[in-house]
C-alpha cells in the first residue's frame, strides 16, 4: 500500500512540476511578447519596416532625452520583470528565448552609457537619406491610399521634430568634443544638398506621380497640394537648417581625427562595442591578429588562382591588373542590373543542391538610388515584409559602374541575396512560432557571418567556375579579413584614414572608389565591420565540427536548417544548438 502512495506522489509532485514550468514559460512568452508591442510603439518606424500600419503616421524622436529616457525605462522594467523567471524551469525554446532576451535587454543598458545620441548622423546612418528613401515611394512607408499619404504628411512634422533634435545633439557633441569625424561630415553636406531640389525634381515627388489608379482626381489634387505646402513650408527647410548648420558651424569644429579612441571614453566605448557586435568576448587586439593571419592565408589561396589563369608577376601586380583591365567592366550601369537579374534566376535554380528550406518571401534586384550612390557600398540588401506585401529588394550601386568589377558580381550576390541575407532573414520573419523578438531580432554576428560563410559555397553551388569570379570571392573574403585589421586599428590603435587606404590598396584588388567608401564606412560605423569574418569563422567551425562527428551521416541541407532555423543566436548559443544537435545525431 505504501509503494502505491509513494508512486501517487510522485506523480502528483511531477504533475506539479510540469504545471510550474508551464507557468514560467507562459509568462516568458507572455513577458516578451508585451515588450516587443511596447517597443513597436515607442519605435513606430520599426513597425513600419514589418508591415504593420498602426503607427505610419509617427516617427519617433529618438534623439531626444524623453524619449532615450523612456527607452531605458522599458528595457530597465522588463530586466527586472525577466529575472523573476527561472530559466532551469524553461523547455529548449523557451531557455532560447529567455538567453537572447536577457542578453539584449543588457547590451541595451550597456551601450546606453555612452552618448551615441550626440553622434546623431554620419554619411552611412543618415536618418535624412532614410526618410528620403521612404518618402520616394521605393521603401517601407506604403502609397496605397490617401491614409497612407496622410500619414506621410504626418511624419514630416515628426521629422521636423526629429532634425531640429539632432541639431541641438550635435552643438551638445561640439561643446564635448563629441563629434563625427570631419571626412564623413562632408560627405553629409554632399548627401543633403543632393535632397535640395525643387519640385518635381524632388524624390519626395515620386508617390504624387505615382498615385494609386483607383484614387479620385479630387483627392489627387487635394494631396498634391497639400505635399508641395509641406514641402516647401517644412521639409525643405528642415533639409535645409541640418545642412546649413553642418556646412557652416559643426564642420569647421568636427576632428580631424578618425578613431574612436580620440572620443571621451573612446576606447571602452569601442570596446564594448567590439563585444556586442561579435557576441563574443575577444579584444580589439585579439581580432587584430586574427584578421593578420586571415589575410595572409587567403593571399595564398589567391597565388594559386594567378597560376591557374596562368599570370605572371606578384599578387600586387595581379592587383592591378584585375583592376585596371577594360574587360573585367560594364560600360553602362544598366548592364550591371541585367547581371545581377540573370545571376538571381541562376542561383536560384542552383540552391536545392545545398538547401531544404526555402523563403517564401520574393525578391528584386534594383540600382541604388542617385540621392546617396556617392557613398553607398557595392551591393546591400532591404529585408521584404512577412506578409509578402513588399519583396526583399537586392541594391546594387551602379555608381562609377567603370569601379564595380564583374569578378565580384557572384560573391557579392550570394552575400547579399541568394542565400545569403534574403534567405536567412526572410526565413526567420517566417518563423511563425517563435517569439516576435526572435522573428524580427537579430545579432549582427550571425547575420553578417550567415552571409559571408554562403559567399564560400560558390563552387558547392556550381558558381565560380571562372577563376576570376572565385578569385572575386576570395577577394571579397579578403575584404572581411582586412575589416578585422583596419576596423580595430582605426578605433584602438591610431590609425589614420590614409593608413586603411594603404593597407586596403596594398592587399587587395579594389579599386579607389570602393577602397574610400569602405574606409569611411568602418570609421562610422566602428565595430560593424568585424561581425563578418568572426561570425562566419565560427559558422564554419561548426560545419567541420559535425562533418568529423558524423561522417557519412552529415548532411549539409539539414546542416543549413539547424542553423537558420531557430532565428539569429549569438554564436554561443549557436554553437551550443549545434553541438546538441549533433549528439542527438
Amino acid at each position: 500500500m505504501s509503494r502505491i502512495w509513494i508512486a501517487l506522489g510522485l506523480m502528483v509532485f511531477g504533475l506539479a512540476q510540469a504545471a510550474e514550468s508551464e507557468s514560467e514559460s507562459g509568462e516568458l512568452r507572455f513577458l516578451v511578447e508585451e515588450y516587443f508591442e511596447a517597443s513597436l510603439e515607442l519605435n513606430p518606424l520599426q513597425a513600419t519596416f514589418l508591415g504593420d500600419r498602426r503607427y505610419n503616421d509617427r516617427l519617433a524622436n529618438y534623439l531626444g532625452a524623453e524619449h532615450r529616457a523612456a527607452s531605458e525605462a522599458l528595457t530597465r522594467e522588463y530586466l527586472e520583470r525577466i529575472e523573476a523567471i527561472d530559466p532551469e524551469r524553461l523547455g529548449r525554446e523557451d531557455r532560447l528565448t529567455f538567453e537572447i532576451f536577457r542578453l539584449n535587454l543588457e547590451n541595451s543598458l550597456e551601450i546606453g552609457e555612452f552618448p551615441e545620441h550626440l553622434l546623431a548622423i554620419n554619411q552611412f546612418y543618415s536618418f535624412a537619406n532614410q526618410f528620403a528613401q521612404l518618402g520616394s515611394g521605393t521603401s517601407a512607408h506604403p502609397f496605397a491610399n490617401e491614409e497612407d499619404y496622410r500619414d506621410f504628411l504626418s511624419r514630416i512634422d515628426g521629422f521636423v521634430v526629429l532634425t531640429d533634435q539632432a541639431i541641438a545633439n550635435m552643438r551638445i557633441g561640439l561643446d564635448r568634443n563629441v563629434t563625427q569625424p570631419r571626412v564623413l561630415m562632408e560627405r553629409v553636406v554632399g548627401q543633403l544638398s543632393a535632397l535640395d531640389r525643387d519640385l518635381p525634381e524632388s524624390v519626395f515627388y515620386g508617390p504624387i506621380e505615382d498615385f494609386p489608379e483607383d484614387m479620385s482626381a479630387a483627392v489627387r489634387e487635394q494631396l498634391a497640394d497639400d505635399f508641395a505646402q509641406a514641402y516647401d513650408g517644412k521639409l525643405r527647410p528642415a533639409y535645409r537648417r541640418l545642412h546649413d548648420f553642418i556646412r557652416d558651424d559643426y564642420l569647421p569644429r568636427a576632428r580631424a581625427s578618425v578613431g574612436m579612441f580620440e572620443l571621451p571614453g573612446g576606447e571602452d566605448w569601442y570596446a564594448t562595442l567590439v563585444r556586442h557586435t561579435t557576441t563574443t568576448d575577444l579584444t580589439p587586439a585579439e581580432i587584430h591578429e586574427i584578421g593578420l593571419r586571415e589575410v595572409a592565408s587567403i593571399h595564398e589561396e589567391m597565388r594559386q588562382v594567378m597560376e591557374e589563369v596562368e599570370f605572371e608577376g606578384e599578387l600586387d601586380a595581379f592587383f592591378e591588373y584585375l583592376r585596371t583591365e577594360p574587360s573585367f567592366y560594364y560600360d553602362e550601369p544598366e548592364q550591371l542590373i541585367e547581371g545581377y537579374r540573370a545571376m538571381s534566376d541562376h542561383v536560384q535554380s542552383l540552391a536545392p543542391r545545398l538547401f531544404e528550406t526555402f523563403p517564401r518571401s520574393e525578391f528584386e534586384v534594383r540600382a541604388v538610388e542617385a540621392f546617396r550612390e556617392a557613398s553607398a557600398a557595392d551591393g546591400s540588401y532591404q529585408a521584404g515584409t512577412p506578409d509578402g506585401s513588399r519583396p526583399g529588394i537586392f541594391f546594387a550601386n551602379t555608381y562609377d559602374v567603370g569601379s564595380r568589377p564583374k569578378w565580384e558580381m557572384e560573391s557579392l550576390f550570394l552575400h547579399e541575396a541568394i542565400p545569403g541575407h534574403h534567405y536567412q532573414i526572410s526565413l526567420q520573419r517566417e518563423l511563425e512560432d517563435l517569439p516576435s523578438i526572435r522573428r524580427f531580432g537579430g545579432n549582427t554576428a550571425f547575420v553578417e557571418g550567415w552571409a559571408l560563410y554562403t559567399e564560400s559555397l560558390g563552387r558547392e553551388l556550381g558558381l565560380y567556375t571562372d577563376p576570376y569570379q572565385y578569385f572575386g570571392a576570395l577577394n571579397a573574403e579578403l575584404w572581411r579579413a582586412i575589416r578585422l585589421v583596419v576596423d580595430t586599428g582605426l578605433h584602438s590603435m591610431g590609425w589614420t584614414r590614409e593608413d586603411v587606404l594603404a593597407y586596403m590598396f596594398e592587399n587587395s584588388a579594389s579599386g579607389e572608389a570602393s577602397a574610400v567608401s569602405e574606409a569611411e564606412r568602418y570609421i562610422a560605423i566602428p565595430s560593424q565591420a568585424l561581425a563578418y569574418k568572426i561570425g562566419e569563422l565560427k559558422i564554419r567551425e561548426l560545419r567541420t565540427r559535425a562533418e568529423s562527428a558524423l561522417g557519412e551521416d552529415f548532411d549539409v541541407r539539414e546542416f543549413h536548417t539547424q542553423v537558420l532555423m531557430d532565428g539569429a543566436l549569438p554564436l554561443s548559443l549557436l554553437e551550443a544548438k549545434i553541438d546538441a544537435w549533433i549528439e542527438s545525431k
